[in-house]
């Protein structure tokens, strides 16, 4: 082999065994994961209920914002983060419930689902 041969090998060889880089998060997708944990962060007399444990609304928001750093990885869109880390506890994979003052318990999913229609619906041109 020539020496140009061997280093086109051993840099095809090189990239080979660099770890794919992940997608980064759209700036858009993380303003609408900012804006559902702001949403629960600031809920008046709320109840975040995680594996049958009642939080408050700040606690709830630490806790998912902690979730979501965590999973980063998988997390590339305000849909993954409601799917992957703010509707189920992979403990024990129970539904997040939430209380809000004076209504029944609803699961966390499908309210900030209604929650991120409500934010793409006001972002949306007009």
């Amino acid at each position: 082999m020539t020496p140009r041969a061997i280093l086109q090998t051993f840099l095809l060889l090189l990239l080979a065994a660099l770890p794919c880089q992940a997608q980064a998060i759209a700036p858009s997708e993380k303003a609408k994961i900012e804006a559902l944990i702001s949403h629960l962060e600031n809920l008046k007399d709320s109840t975040f209920i995680r594996n049958g444990s009642d939080y408050d609304a700040q606690s709830a928001a630490k806790f998912l914002r902690k979730k979501w750093n965590s999973q980063q990885r998988d997390i590339k869109t305000a849909q993954d983060f409601i799917a992957k880390a703010a509707s189920v506890s992979s403990t024990s994979g129970k539904p997040y419930m939430i209380r809000l003052k004076g209504a029944a318990e609803t699961p966390c999913g499908p309210y900030l689902t209604a929650q991120l229609q409500k934010i793409e619906a006001a972002a949306a041109p007009k």
